[in-house]
């Protein structure tokens, strides 16, 4: 049979406050070695909305033909769903097989991207050569830009009807 204590319970008595458990160790104050490099570093949620909106917005500007802004608007918005399904290098190599202005929008994502990312140079042959984990952190970042793109497309291109392919 289990024994009880005085109190009638098998468990033993807990410490009482007053007396702590364990003594705290002395604690060594390590200075933060992440620190921002710019500005652009620090994190604020128009980072990334602010320049795919001015450029949409003069893309947008740049026309009134009204069959090309319905495909503009149209790729703008399947950015996102091009990059998460084929990858950044397709999307870049789209940008040179398409024409009739849908390959606008794609420039312009590759210019926010550019921007973005502090990557000066986002070729066909860069996109190619950078290491599996600088590829896959652009593809990150880019998927966070495609984002953008669908929700501003809409706002800026709010008058543009129909999907003319």
């Amino acid at each position: 049979m289990s024994k009880k204590n005085k109190h009638g319970s098998q468990f033993p008595k807990p410490n009482s406050p007053s007396t702590p458990a364990v003594t705290p160790a002395p604690v060594a104050t390590v200075p933060n070695p992440r620190q921002p490099r710019s500005e652009a570093m620090l994190f604020d949620p128009r980072t990334i909305g602010t320049p795919v909106y001015e450029r949409l917005n003069e893309l947008r500007n740049t026309t009134t033909d009204q069959a090309k802004l319905k495909k503009q608007k149209s790729m703008a918005q399947e950015i996102y769903t091009y990059l998460s399904t084929w990858g950044l290098m397709r999307l870049k190599a789209e940008e040179t097989i398409l024409k009739d202005g849908r390959e606008d929008p794609v420039r312009i994502f590759f210019e926010c991207l550019q921007e973005l990312s502090g990557n000066p140079d986002l070729s066909l042959d860069d996109l190619k050569n950078l290491s599996a984990d600088d590829y896959l952190g652009l593809t990150g970042l880019a998927l966070e830009i495609a984002r953008e793109f669908s929700f501003w497309v809409s706002a800026v291109y709010h008058d543009v009807t129909g999907d003319d392919r």
